[in-house]
């Protein structure tokens, strides 16, 4: 299930085990205006076995009504959205880090694009029936947690680039007022962040640091 804000995920919330049984746990949000096409979406649900499904009737201070709440998946349900109403369901789906299927009578290539850059993991134009519900359900936890992991890859490689970087400046610092080879700069670092308990990277922000009040 989604563990954090930061979209953190532990296992496919939406996955089948063995025996064809969902996560009847996941808490399930429902974000429409109609009783009855929300209706819809409900029925679904429960026929499928999830028990904890909630509708949010209006989406007035609606990102504040998501964290009250802290679900699993949002569901948004819009008939005919305004520009206004999209870009405003867009704008949460970019804050709440949760999987996001949104469902809509009509829509346009703007649109969709602008969907996709917002992170909702499953824009539904037209055809809107309960017996779809569970298949679009997990098709949208399957594409958040392939983009959370993608993600995360992302991010470690950039960190890990930066690290390497101010490695590299540390290294700099110390060849030239040690006059050390490379090999033994890095050695140096190395040594001293053993001895420290501290990652190499630390230590060598310290350099940088120190290097820069003594100039």
């Amino acid at each position: 299930m989604v563990e954090s804000r930061k979209g953190s995920v532990s296992a496919s919330p939406g996955s089948q085990p063995q025996g064809g049984q969902r996560d009847s746990s996941l808490k399930i949000v429902i974000v429409d205006e109609s009783p009855i096409r929300a209706a819809i979406l409900e029925d679904g649900l429960r026929e499928a076995g999830f028990t904890q499904v909630q509708r949010i009737a209006e989406t007035h201070n609606l990102l504040v009504r998501i964290y009250a709440i802290d679900p699993d998946v949002i569901l948004i349900d819009l008939e005919s959205p305004s520009r206004d109403m999209l870009e405003q369901m867009f704008q949460m789906s970019r804050a709440v880090k949760r999987p996001v299927a949104m469902f809509v009578d009509q829509s346009d290539t703007a649109s969709i694009q602008a969907a996709v850059d917002a992170g909702v993991s499953a824009y539904i134009v037209g055809g809107l029936k309960k017996e779809r519900i569970t298949s679009i359900l997990d098709l949208c936890i399957s594409r958040f947690n392939a983009f959370h992991r993608l993600q995360t890859e992302l991010d470690q490689a950039k960190d890990a680039l930066d690290e390497r970087k101010v490695i590299d400046r540390a290294k700099g610092v110390l060849m030239k007022a040690k006059k050390y080879s490379e090999e033994e700069a890095y050695a140096l670092l190395r040594k001293t962040a053993m001895n420290e308990n501290k990652k190499i990277v630390d230590i060598a922000q310290s350099v940088l640091t120190a290097a820069e009040l003594f100039k």
